[in-house]
């Protein structure tokens, strides 16, 4: 039974009982009190016309004031039925009964899909890099609200609990892959349940706690991934030159090829010129494919894009490349390479990245509201004075891993208030809010969604990619289709919209195609541009 239904039955109930509770009342009132007896059936009408609010018929006056007082209460007990009644217990079930049923079945057509229990940040991502390569999605979603939440966006949904029925409603037998995105205990039973029930294909689940991964591989996943750890790997790593790869294992693509954040100092020669001004790629060897500006992204459309001062460059290239990159647009400003790193938020993401930098032999400052033997400072990251007592002012970066993107947004503007010239590295819950700690002033912001789509799309498509932002992919690709030709001739963004940006082949990285450069079918080609642009290149050079 519904909720609603279930308010329902209890409602009938309780004025049944408040009916006849009034009927008896009233008649030993009149008998006891009036002396004027009346039988069940008048005293029933009488219960009847007064908690209706309708009115009297023969039964109007009252002498005794014990009778008033009754008539008196159970005339306002009818008035407070009423207001009960419409607001908390009928509208509830005229919407229920008459709002679009949440589906319980898929189509019997529906075939090669992925099913993920339980939607949530971390496939967030996976769901748009699913949709971008053409891979239906079914999302087994048991939450009443979420599940409609999404079933009015669009998603295919079935909204079951694993002990309804959801894996059977699901069609596993033509599905080709399940995300275990629920609570560790929950993806064990939803992996041992798809097997039980035969599912050969496979199973990548997420995990919370990563003493649980080798209990849930033990289940039958095929692989677990813990997405807080990685973050905090990714995080550790943008912030210390002494951790290898330095841009972190998700800004990696090939073996020589990064994807960077650089920020133009008002100082620098960059600031306030174009790309073809600078000549950013021959000086380099770095190739600019967007810049945020303000919080939001532009996308490199060639050689007129003119860098902002405090703009943030979106940038591929080799490590060196980048670091002269880095170099030239820091300007006049000098990079500190000493003093400690000011890490806010203790949590799991918090603890990982203060674990890497110590054990590369940096010093770590960690803050966080609840002691323990590796904080540093007990107390909110928000309060300015805590700040400057963990000494971010000589810090070399904050890093910051915090719960939720509101604090996390605070703090940053908090941060460079207090101390301007100090990187800020921020963890984000949600992809969306990536664009509004931009704007806050974080040089490099990274969500959990990006870490865990970015890798669950790479296992399950085979694909190397990194998700700049919605609209904005980088994406590595063979070279079917082009080997032998010149970028310029093929027209290849007029025709799909996306842009070469670089070229790996064996150690040497190429950003700069010259009238006597060709593919080979051994290159990696990497190509950048949004989720349908990227699918327009593939379907238009796809081999034949």
């Amino acid at each position: 039974m519904t909720r609603a239904r279930t308010r329902l039955a209890i409602l009938a109930l309780g004025l049944l009982a408040t009916i006849l509770v009034s009927t008896f009342l009233y008649m030993w009132g009149m008998s006891a009190l009036e002396g004027k007896p009346r039988n069940f059936w008048d005293s029933l009408e009488w219960a009847g016309e007064t908690l209706s609010t309708t009115g009297y018929g023969a039964d109007a006056k009252w002498h005794h004031p014990l009778m008033v007082l009754l008539v008196v209460a159970v005339q306002f007990a009818g008035v407070f039925l009423v207001f009960l009644i419409v607001p908390i217990y009928l509208i509830p079930f005229l919407e229920e009964r008459f709002e679009t049923r949440l589906p319980q079945e898929v189509p019997k057509d529906l075939a090669g899909h992925a099913v993920i229990f339980r939607y949530g940040p971390a496939v967030e991502t996976l769901l748009e890099e699913l949709d971008g390569a053409g891979v239906p999605t079914l999302v087994l979603e048991p939450d009443d609200a979420v599940a409609r939440r999404l079933f009015e966006s669009g998603v295919r949904i079935v909204h079951r609990g694993l002990g309804e029925g959801a894996l059977k409603a699901a069609r596993l037998e033509s599905a080709r892959a399940i995300i275990a995105n629920g609570s560790d205990d929950e993806n064990a039973a939803l992996i041992l349940a798809a097997r039980q029930l035969g599912f050969r294909e496979t199973i990548l689940a997420l995990v919370e706690d990563p003493f649980h991964r080798r209990p849930i591989m033990l289940s039958g996943a095929t692989a677990v991934f813990t997405p807080r750890h990685i973050l905090g790997a990714a995080l550790a790593a943008r912030a210390s030159t002494r951790i290898n790869p330095r841009a972190g294992g998700i800004q990696q693509l090939g073996r020589n090829l990064e994807v960077a954040e650089v920020r133009v100092s008002p100082q620098s020669p960059l600031a306030g010129h174009t790309l073809d001004e600078t000549a950013i790629g021959t000086r380099t060897g770095a190739m600019v494919v967007g810049q945020w500006v303000r919080g939001e992204l532009v996308i490199s459309g060639g050689s007129g894009l003119r860098l902002e001062p405090d703009g943030i460059l979106v940038v591929v290239g080799s490590p060196e490349s980048i670091d002269r990159l880095h170099e030239l647009a820091g300007g006049a400003v000098t990079v500190r390479r000493e003093g400690p790193f000011v890490v806010g938020g203790g949590g799991e993401v918090g603890r990982k990245v203060a674990e890497l930098l110590k054990a590369v032999g940096e010093e770590v400052r960690l803050i966080d509201r609840n002691p323990g033997p590796e904080v540093d400072q007990v107390g909110n990251v928000l309060d300015v004075r805590l700040l400057e007592r963990a000494g971010v002012r000589d810090a070399q970066a904050v890093i910051l891993a915090l719960d939720t993107d509101s604090a996390t947004l605070f703090a940053t503007v908090i941060l460079k208030d207090l101390a301007p010239a100090v990187p800020v590295i921020a963890r984000v819950n949600e992809a969306d809010n990536v664009e509004r700690i931009h704007r806050a002033g974080a040089e490099f912001a990274l969500s959990i969604s990006q870490v865990s789509g970015q890798m669950l799309a790479k296992k399950l498509l085979g694909q190397e990619a990194v998700a700049v932002d919605p609209q904005l992919k980088i994406l590595k690709i063979a070279p079917d289709g082009l080997a032998g030709r010149h970028p310029s001739s093929l027209g290849i963004r007029e025709r799909t919209g996306c842009s070469v940006v670089a070229v790996e082949r064996g150690n040497e990285v190429h950003v700069d195609f010259g009238p006597e450069f060709r593919f080979q079918p051994a290159d990696a080609v990497y190509i950048c541009g949004s989720g349908n642009a990227v699918r327009r290149f593939q379907e238009t050079f796809r081999r034949a």
